[in-house]
């Protein structure tokens, strides 16, 4: 459009010849090349052994006769290059390393009476006190950009009002989701707790004494000679760390199974301060665990669902900023919790660059290796000014397990190693699912790529995870058969509902209807209802409202004088709270207000009242019930 107002058309001139790129699609291009060289060296010993096969046909039984009696006026030559064949082969079969096999592993599901939405986890957050507003807004925008969903898992501890982390409590998580996920592996691999000879348990901030590799000896009575060892403050890396401990082991100890635990205890280290470096743990982090069981007994090869490839370990304890990056300290005030430093991403990206670095010639293939030091030698030596050429590590791996430790992790990572949105679904679902369940969130996503009936014989999978320290390390599996999901899997009756399209930000908004409490664990009870969608009409829009948006609408005085007026009519009598009276507390209080908003400001003039009550025990438990009933009947009403 001119500055006339006029509309002009623009006609490009047809260029001489085709479009390339729309042509040929490049990729295939590339693939084509990845064949060439992968098999360059098959196609060279193709036309040495044709020239040998016709050198051969050429022979007439003249020659193949003096070849014989040359043979025989050097027998010793040959019983000593016989000799020396036989004693190379002996050392190099006693010497090589045993391959190792996974069994099965099982991940742990806790009841689902331990789920916590999103607005019940701010609600518990308000109501322990612990919190001032700055913090409990700073956890509300968190949880909206975690990726997490409405079904992950916190210890029953954390259900009460207070909460209640005691050593009982930790001891007790541990035991659930340690024997939990035990429980299903010896059922669905048949194998006997007597047969275990290496144990080696990992759990990074809860560590007690007897430790919980000795838990787990005393529960299944293990044998007295087992090898245990029991891992702590390794991050969520330790699962792999666990992995190679075994793997280790396991090439001394000929014929034998091991058994790797990986979990963590949230139980003892929720942070229950303000600064906003050490609630990022509350957001991310919920219950899991898994439990590996690996072989090196050659029989198990046809039972076992993959072979360990390659293990690479990168530890970056040597710089200050890396070390501190992930620490557990207490705050100002006291109280202990793990902070995450801004620089995280910044050193997972250099850890993660020096460990593929180590495991790119591994496992990448001869084309992508050229490619890398062509762009390598190109830009040293010629001064070029070429992009250094990241290796595509799609062709090497077929599946992909990135550890879950956040949504940030999973992006910067699909960015970087230019995978594809299918390469990283099982771990933002294993994130929006189950949370970061830290050292076991990897065996959480295998499973999701198997109970999706993607794994098939001959398939890698590399998995990716990082911790504290700082360490990234990687494992590489094989599939030795197309795997199936075993029986009483995390996924089994929900994979169908994966994956969620576009993983909804979630809104902290609540329905009055879903606020229940039960009385003896004071834990908030949601009821499956309908979603709600303010996008696309809401089946409750009167009654939808998040805590951040009232907030904002109302000011703080009269916020306050609400609660006041509330606190005083139900505190004349606990046991039979006054309805009436609570409706013209409530009808002269926001008179002022459009009536729609009359439930929601029900509601949230009530946080305020529970966090005056302080304690919450006797009295104050049943009036809590009370408060709760009414509100609920006041909406019904209204």
């Amino acid at each position: 459009m001119n500055s006339g107002g006029e509309v002009g058309v623009q006609i490009q001139q047809g260029r001489g010849l085709p479009d390339f790129l729309q042509s040929v699609n490049l990729k295939y291009v590339k693939l084509g090349y990845h064949y060439l060289i992968t098999h360059l060296l098959t196609l060279c010993l193709i036309p040495l052994m044709a020239l040998i096969i016709v050198e051969a046909s050429q022979k007439n039984p003249d020659d193949i006769h003096q070849l014989w009696l040359h043979l025989q006026y050097n027998l010793v030559s040959i019983i000593i290059c016989s000799a020396f064949l036989v004693f190379g082969s002996t050392v190099y079969i006693m010497t090589r390393p045993r391959s190792i096999y996974l069994v099965d592993y099982a991940c742990y599901r806790p009841p689902s009476h331990l789920q916590v939405r999103y607005h019940q986890f701010m609600e518990h957050s308000r109501l322990t006190g612990d919190f001032d507003e700055s913090a409990l807004e700073f956890q509300r925008k968190i949880l909206e950009r975690s990726g997490l969903g409405e079904e992950t898992y916190v210890p029953e501890a954390m259900h009460y009002i207070p909460p209640q982390p005691s050593m009982a409590a930790a001891r007790e998580e541990a035991e659930q989701v340690m024997f939990g996920s035990l429980d299903k592996l010896f059922a669905n691999t048949n194998v006997k707790p007597k047969d275990i000879g290496i144990l080696v348990v990992n759990c990074s901030l809860f560590n007690p004494t007897p430790s919980l590799s000795a838990m787990i000896v005393n529960k299944y009575k293990l044998r007295g000679n087992i090898r245990s060892f029991n891992l702590g403050g390794m991050g969520c890396s330790a699962g792999v760390i666990a992995v190679d401990l075994a793997k280790d082991m396991l090439q001394v100890h000929r014929n034998t199974y091991a058994v790797v635990v990986s979990t963590e205890n949230i139980t003892q280290n929720w942070y229950f301060g303000n600064k906003k470096s050490m609630l990022i743990p509350n957001c991310l982090f919920r219950v899991g665990g898994a439990a590996v069981l690996l072989s090196n007994k050659s029989g198990d090869r046809r039972r076992a669902k993959y072979k360990l490839v390659h293990l690479v370990r990168t530890h970056r304890g040597a710089d200050d900023k890396a070390f501190r990056c992930v620490y557990q300290e207490q705050d100002d005030a006291g109280k202990t919790g793990v902070s995450l430093s801004k620089d995280l991403m910044a050193i997972a990206g250099g850890a993660l660059k020096t460990n593929i670095t180590t495991l790119g010639p591994l496992v990448l293939p001869i084309s992508e290796q050229l490619l890398f030091f062509a762009t390598l030698v190109a830009k040293k030596l010629f001064n070029a000014k070429v992009k250094p050429y990241i290796p595509d590590f799609k062709l090497a791996f077929e599946h992909f397990c990135i550890h879950a430790g956040g949504r940030a992790v999973i992006d910067e990572l699909e960015k970087n190693l230019q995978l594809l949105p299918s390469h990283v679904e099982a771990s933002r679902m294993t994130l929006h699912r189950f949370g970061n369940t830290s050292s076991s969130s990897i065996w959480y996503e295998l499973s999701y790529i198997e109970a999706k009936g993607r794994m098939r014989k001959g398939n890698r999978v590399w998995q990716i995870a990082f911790g504290s320290g700082f360490k990234c390390n990687s494992a590489v599996w094989q599939a030795l058969r197309n795997v199936n999901p075993s029986p009483n899997g995390p996924w089994e009756d929900c994979i169908d509902k994966y994956p969620v399209e576009g993983v909804p930000v979630p809104s902290l908004s609540m329905k009055v209807a879903d606020l229940g409490v039960d009385a003896l664990h004071m834990s908030f009870v949601t009821e499956e209802t309908a979603n709600l969608n303010l996008t696309n009409g809401s089946k409750w829009p009167c009654i939808s409202c998040s805590y951040t948006c009232f907030s904002l609408a109302i000011p703080v005085f009269f916020y306050t004088a609400v609660s006041y007026d509330i606190i005083k009519t139900l505190r004349r009598d606990r046991n039979t709270p006054d309805i009436s009276q609570l409706r013209i507390v409530l009808n002269q209080s926001t008179q002022t207000l459009e009536p729609k908003h009359e439930a929601c400001l029900s509601i949230s003039c009530a946080v305020p009242f529970l966090s005056h009550l302080g304690c919450l025990k006797g009295a104050d438990l049943s009036h809590l019930l009370h408060v709760r009933t009414h509100l609920l009947i006041l909406e019904d009403s209204s």
